[in-house]
């Protein structure tokens, strides 16, 4: 590789990785939310809410991969022609095919970047933001250790613990079950402590009071006790068999698409299929974008008014051809047998990108801009 093409695709790879920072962390921060307000309302630490952010940080880098490779080639193509650098590597010879070599180059390293994440990190992540998951669904005792607030463990149960002992006791108790429609009974105790055992976790309450309301008759029972056990096993429901994702499997599992794999997530040979060929037709895909986007951007000449056009033109050509990536997923989704269609934006991408270099050579320019 020349000094040029070292130039410009170390150029595009800056860019590239400055506009992936961005845009995976406004992207991290808008699911990091809606995260956030399930696991600490349900009384879970801050450690876990970043345990479970960063679990799912690879699926969201893969996501926007593609969108930063396009950004970064239109972005740093325009801005090295905006700075006549590009026009003086023409004019010292350099065409489209040679200039497409950097390119190239910059968009290999998206797609091997993006088969990593799709054959490896993705899937293994997402088995272990789903077991992590039903870890803390059962775990009863990180839903109760928060002094302070009122948290909801399981539907129609609320709970209160006003200060929390070092040696794990819980004082000054309040809890409420509204799990029975025609009964409502809160309990409040001096101390309670949690205990496991082997029919499931208990809650030992001790010097309390529990007070049943009778919705119908709307008749109140008040009782004293001096130490009294609530099972809490049933907040966490049952421990039934979990069915995986498809994006869980590996990818020869996915293509295999056997009676193993359609029992232990659900999906028909259809689901599966498509989601072990995306994991190739997305590397492909995105490799292509940054071609396409230097083709459409060497349609034009110097201006001192930059090259929208061509931007726009490349931003449009990339929506359509993920419109066409939805089409063909619903269709391969349906229709195992129209499994090829999974890559018909990426064989479009690259025919857009071929035609668009090679139209290039030809003059004059279709999308030349007054200078």
């Amino acid at each position: 590789m020349g000094t040029f093409d070292r130039y410009l695709a170390g150029q595009l790879l800056a860019y590239f990785g400055f506009f992936s920072l961005v845009l995976v962390s406004v992207y991290w921060v808008n699911r990091a939310i809606g995260l956030f307000d399930r696991l600490i309302a349900g009384g879970s630490s801050v450690v876990i809410f970043l345990e479970f952010t960063a679990l799912a940080l690879p699926g969201v880098i893969q996501a926007v991969l593609p969108v930063s490779a396009l950004v970064a080639t239109l972005y740093g193509i325009n801005r090295l022609t905006s700075d006549s650098e590009m026009v003086v590597a023409q004019t010292t010879g350099l065409g489209p095919w040679r200039l497409a070599r950097p390119a190239l180059a910059f968009g290999l390293v998206v797609a091997v970047m993006l088969s990593v994440l799709g054959h490896f990190l993705v899937p293994l992540s997402r088995v272990a933001l789903a077991e992590r998951g039903e870890e803390l669904g059962q775990d009863i005792t990180a839903r109760f250790l928060t002094e302070g607030e009122f948290l909801h463990p399981g539907a129609g149960v609320t709970v209160y613990v006003r200060e929390i002992t070092e040696a794990g006791e819980l004082l000054g108790l309040f809890l409420q079950d509204r799990r029975r429609p025609d009964t409502r009974t809160s309990y409040t105790a001096e101390r309670a402590i949690l205990v496991r055992a082997e029919g499931g976790t208990r809650l030992v309450m001790f010097d309390g009071m529990a007070q049943t309301l009778q919705v119908p008759t709307r008749s109140l029972v008040t009782t004293t006790f001096e130490d009294f056990a609530y099972d809490l096993e049933g907040l966490a429901g049952g421990r039934g068999e979990r069915r995986a994702d498809p994006r869980e499997l590996p990818t020869g599992a996915l293509l295999r698409a056997d009676a193993v794999a359609q029992a232990a997530t659900g999906a028909d040979v259809a689901k599966l299929r498509y989601e072990g060929h995306v994991r190739f037709a997305d590397p492909l895909f995105a490799a292509a974008l940054p071609l396409m986007a230097l083709g459409f951007l060497m349609l034009g000449g110097y201006s001192r008014l930059g090259l929208w056009r061509q931007i726009l033109a490349a931003v449009m050509a990339s929506v359509l051809l993920e419109m066409l990536g939805n089409v063909a997923e619903n269709s391969v989704r349906q229709d195992a047998d129209l499994w090829p269609l999974v890559y018909a934006p990426a064989v479009l991408t690259w025919s857009l990108a071929v035609l668009l270099l090679w139209r290039d050579t030809r003059g004059p320019r279709i999308m030349g801009a007054p200078a």
